[in-house]
């Protein structure tokens, strides 16, 4: 668990709890946990690919952008969140992001990914299918 500041247009910036969570058997994905788990966390899931790529350079198009070394958090890595809704600005010690993607990098080397689907239960999932 670590601690992110979130801002959203209008409001000061808040700390909330947030996890990274990965799960081997979507091994492309990770999951960003921002609340309290008894107050029913908001969770977004995006590309390890990105988070990975974005502690080096600006990424991303769409709902999710990853940038390093925000000005206001120096040490931090900016995630920005977007939605119908709003946007949000989620900065992340960048220290606590290194650390988690070197765990998953010993779980799942990048380049191996395919290696750990589980083809048949996709294609269950896609298709709602139960032969």
């Amino acid at each position: 668990m670590v601690t992110v500041h979130v801002s959203v247009p209008d409001e000061l910036p808040a700390p909330l709890p947030a996890e990274l969570h990965y799960d081997m058997t979507d091994p492309y994905a990770v999951r960003l946990s921002i609340g309290a788990p008894a107050a029913r966390p908001v969770d977004w899931v995006f590309a390890r690919s990105l988070l990975t790529e974005g502690l080096r350079r600006p990424t991303g198009t769409g709902d999710v952008l990853v940038i390093p070394r925000h000005c206001c958090y120096p040490d931090s890595v900016r995630i920005v969140l977007r939605s119908a809704a709003g946007a949000a600005l989620v900065d992340i010690a960048a220290s606590a992001v290194a650390a988690f993607l070197r765990r998953t990098n010993s779980l799942v080397p990048p380049g191996t990914e395919s290696l750990h689907i589980d083809m048949d239960r996709a294609l269950t999932e896609l298709t709602g299918r139960r032969d």
